[in-house]
């Protein structure tokens, strides 16, 4: 391994979570910083919403 990847594995791990909070939980437990994100799908996931609302952008 290069000393640069070396380096990096050594620096602190910030985490970003984008979605399921039990991912983020269970980071937090291990006293990794994490920064949560609240997403979700846009109009639900739903198929048909999703294209109604890319007609309007």
């Amino acid at each position: 391994m290069k000393d640069k990847d070396q380096e990096l594995l050594l620096e602190k791990l910030v985490v970003i979570n984008v979605g399921v909070s039990g991912f983020a939980d269970s980071l937090e437990q291990q006293e990794v910083e994490v920064i949560q994100v609240d997403w979700s799908p846009p109009a639900g996931g739903d198929e048909e919403m999703i294209d109604l609302l890319e007609k309007l952008l």
